[in-house]
C-alpha cells in the first residue's frame, strides 16, 4: 500500500474544529437552559456571536484543539465526540452557561480588536 502500508480510513463528518450542524444532536442531553442555548446557537445566522460563542465552547468542552484525522475521536465523528464531552461535563447547565457567556465576551472582544 502507498504510504508505508498503513491504511487510513477518516470520518467524512470530522472537521477541524466544531461544526454547528453537530450541535442539534446536544439539545436533549441536559436541562432547559442548555436546550434553549443550544436552539439559539442554531437559530442564530451564520457567523453570529451566538453561534461562534457556542462554537468556541463546544472547542474547548471536547478538546477540538487536540484532535485530529485518525484518532478515534475523529473517527467516531464530531456529533458523537460533543454528544459524550456534554455527557460527561460534571458542571450543571448553569455553569455551561456561564462558559458560554464568557466565550461570547472573548469573540466580542477578538472581532473588536480586529483579531
Amino acid at each position: 500500500m502507498p504510504g508505508g502500508g498503513r491504511r487510513r480510513v477518516y470520518q467524512v463528518e470530522t472537521d477541524l474544529l466544531f461544526p454547528i450542524r453537530a450541535a442539534i444532536s446536544l439539545k436533549e442531553l441536559r436541562g432547559a437552559a442548555w436546550r434553549r442555548l443550544v436552539e439559539r446557537a442554531c437559530q442564530a445566522p451564520d457567523a453570529s456571536l451566538d453561534e461562534l460563542a457556542f462554537c468556541l465552547l463546544m472547542i474547548r468542552l471536547a478538546g477540538c484543539l487536540t484532535c485530529h484525522a485518525d484518532s478515534y475521536r475523529a473517527l467516531r465523528g464530531c456529533g458523537a465526540c460533543a454528544r459524550q464531552a456534554v455527557r460527561r461535563f460534571r458542571g450543571t447547565d448553569r455553569d455551561l452557561l456561564a462558559l458560554f457567556d464568557r466565550a461570547r465576551l472573548e469573540v466580542t472582544s477578538a472581532a473588536a480588536a480586529g483579531a
